[in-house]
């Protein structure tokens, strides 16, 4: 089951639900998925490119697709447990991505210190982006990787799905599954520990640079 390129693809093109009219509601499609199962493509379809976005920038390309693939079966799996009422299922998928990538923290680890080594790969572009102009990218992308990379799981974890998901820390706390106080410290840490390691480039642009 490989979804984030051929397989969504082909279910973007593919006839909504055969044809039949489906609610745009997140929360209703999941409810009516228990006695219909097809119509969970629906969803497959609605946020596989945001999920492999998301697992792609964390892990690599080769290892996120069994990823997102996995997302989705497991999301599938454990619907009739969705409680949430609200219209987009999102930070509940990308809390099921987050725990399944935990088995390719090694990975994740290697790959941004080989960033921190190089500066070849782009991966933390959605930071550089909030940096102060003035500061060259090309040296702050790898300082931006090494910071990353010390950081200890679970503030990693809240920081990116801020930051690279565009979660509130609300919809944070819901796909960590953690109180919002505890998701508000974990954030508040790492981007102290960030400014910390990054304080000789420009503090001011850093600090401004995350969203708050």
């Amino acid at each position: 089951m490989r979804l984030p390129n051929e397989d969504v693809a082909w279910l973007a093109a593919a006839p909504d639900h055969a044809g039949r009219p489906f609610p745009h509601d997140d929360g209703t499609i999941i409810r009516h998925s228990i006695a219909d199962p097809e119509l969970f493509a629906v969803l497959v379809r609605r946020h596989a490119p945001a999920i492999a976005r998301y697992v792609t920038r964390r892990i690599g390309r080769d290892a996120a697709e069994d990823i997102v693939a996995e997302t989705f079966l497991v999301a599938f799996r454990q619907r009739a447990g969705y409680t949430d009422e609200g219209r987009d299922c999102l930070p509940w998928l990308y809390g099921i991505a987050t725990r399944l990538a935990h088995r390719h923290w090694r990975s994740e680890t290697k790959q941004l210190r080989l960033l921190a080594r190089t500066g070849v790969d782009p991966v933390t572009e959605p930071f550089a982006d909030r940096v102060d102009a003035a500061v060259s990218a090309s040296a702050v992308k790898p300082r931006l990787a090494e910071a990353l990379a010390c950081l200890p799981k679970a503030q990693r974890d809240a920081l990116l799905l801020l930051v690279w998901a565009d979660l509130s820390y609300e919809q944070i706390s819901v796909a960590t599954g953690v109180p919002l106080g505890t998701v508000q410290s974990r954030i508040s840490r790492a981007r102290q520990r960030m400014r910390k390691q990054l304080a000789d480039i420009d503090p001011q642009g850093i600090t401004e640079g995350f969203p708050r």
